[in-house]
């Protein structure tokens, strides 16, 4: 934890405008972008390689990877100034960081799946879409919290976590199978992703501060050096890839089509109330106090604007991250400028294509045995949110069904072989059904008796 007493005044540490010396500053917001560094890179790997053309692909459309990873950093830290510094009605003027999100990505695969760098103009044009509704949720938001109670917003949670796993084990055991590779599961491959896990975990208990805040990064920098030993890193890109890169405007171009609008305004939804609680739970565990409307409303047009802006430029949908949440309760830090500080070496590191070149050369089994912690996290944040719930027989049976329903479709999309591409594209998910089933038992079945619930 950092020494407060050389920060500042307890009122001062609490006071979102306070800038603490620099000398401290800068230590905590870069401890800030340590914290979701990895997590905020993921998605477009993840992404590229679904699409075919991330690890283990030699086509030339493997710069297009390069530049999304480029992209989530850059978006990343504007987005996050958006809420630190503002701009008019957007942003919540709070220590809030901004990254690339998980949620969409069970939306995101089924649209990209297989067909190549061809598909992420169609992505693209969901993100611009997604990112408009979002902002305009904005006004309202405070209005429909009352349809996502924690029985709502817990299985969301723990649906997203559930729907990513299998990805983190196919990265561990060597990648997606469909790539055929003939050492895919090898014992190699599982020793270097489980060195990563087990490394985190010791970090991450046994270390205090910044150590135990970057513990997913320390792991992964292990795994990647026992992985250079087993010679699984090439380095062949990144003497090719330039020292700084502007981003380029449409760099995918823009297509739309009813499932990608629908799904990710859909997720906009959900990524709103993520966003209420992150906002929340920053006020609460900085500065002791709830969050205002005014500070909740800035924060999702921070949200939307944001995402909406990434998308004119080939990066992914940015949320609030919930990890920068507890680093600020365990810091006692408040301070909007510390995270802006942050924001400006992502967007630094955003600029310089090398740096996306670099990371690229993480071998997919390292990445697995990160995303493995970090999708396990993601569920066990749902089970968490879930323990708030009051488990009568009615709230029982909505969270049974939805859960059935929708994590089956997402196993078995094969039985929606029937139905037009865009309802099959939107099911299959797993998520959207859950969380509408979810939502809509929840607002028609009548509460249960105190009676009945014993």
């Amino acid at each position: 934890m950092a020494d407060t007493h050389s920060l500042g005044t307890p009122e001062q540490l609490r006071d979102p405008n306070y800038t603490p010396p620099l000398a401290k500053a800068i230590p905590l917001g870069i401890q800030h972008i340590l914290a979701m560094f990895v997590s905020n890179v993921t998605p477009a790997i993840i992404i590229a390689g679904a699409a075919g053309f991330g690890f283990g692909s030699n086509s030339p459309d493997f710069p297009s990877m390069l530049y999304m990873i480029q992209m989530s950093m850059l978006f990343a830290g504007i987005a996050t100034l958006f809420q630190t510094i503002g701009l008019g009605p957007v942003g919540a003027r709070l220590p809030i960081v901004q990254g690339t999100s998980f949620a969409f990505i069970p939306v995101m695969i089924p649209l990209v799946a297989g067909k190549g760098v061809d598909a992420i103009p169609l992505l693209m044009g969901g993100v611009l879409a997604g990112g408009i509704f979002h902002a305009c949720l904005a006004p309202f938001i405070s209005k429909i919290r009352f349809a996502l109670p924690p029985l709502v917003t817990g299985l969301v949670v723990t649906m997203i976590g559930l729907a990513l796993i299998k990805v983190g084990i196919q990265y561990a055991a060597g990648g997606v199978p469909a790539i055929g590779k003939p050492e895919y599961g090898s014992l190699q491959n599982w020793f270097v992703a489980l060195s990563v896990v087990v490394i985190t975990f010791g970090v991450k208990f046994f270390t205090k501060g910044m150590l135990s805040a970057s513990a997913i990064l320390i792991g992964i920098l292990a795994g990647y050096v026992i992985a250079f030993a087993f010679g699984m890193v090439s380095f062949g890109n990144v003497a090719n890839a330039a020292y700084f890169a502007p981003p380029v405007p449409l760099k995918f171009g823009l297509d739309f089509s009813v499932a990608a609008v629908v799904g990710f305004c859909l997720m906009g939804i959900i990524s709103a109330i993520e966003t209420v609680g992150d906002v929340s739970g920053i006020t609460k565990g900085g500065a002791g106090r709830e969050a205002t409307d005014k500070e909740i409303t800035g924060a999702t047009f921070a949200d939307g604007f944001g995402t909406a802006l990434a998308g004119l430029f080939g990066a992914l949908p940015n949320t609030s991250f919930s990890q920068n949440v507890g680093l600020i309760a365990m810091t006692g830090v408040m301070s909007r400028h510390v995270v802006t500080i942050g924001a400006l070496f992502l967007i630094a590191a955003g600029l310089v294509p090398k740096v996306g070149a670099i990371i690229s050369t993480v071998p997919i089994e390292v990445l697995g045995g990160g995303v493995i912690v970090m999708f396990g996290m993601v569920v066990a944040a749902g089970v968490s949110i879930l323990a708030d719930v009051h488990w009568n027989r009615r709230n029982m049976m909505i969270f049974a069904i939805s859960l059935s329903i929708g994590l089956g479709l997402q196993l078995e999309p094969g039985a929606l072989q029937h139905l037009p591409a865009t309802a099959k594209i939107l099911l299959s998910s797993g998520l959207l059904p859950s969380a509408f089933i979810a939502v809509f038992l929840n607002l028609i079945l009548p509460e249960e008796l105190e009676a009945d619930s014993e």
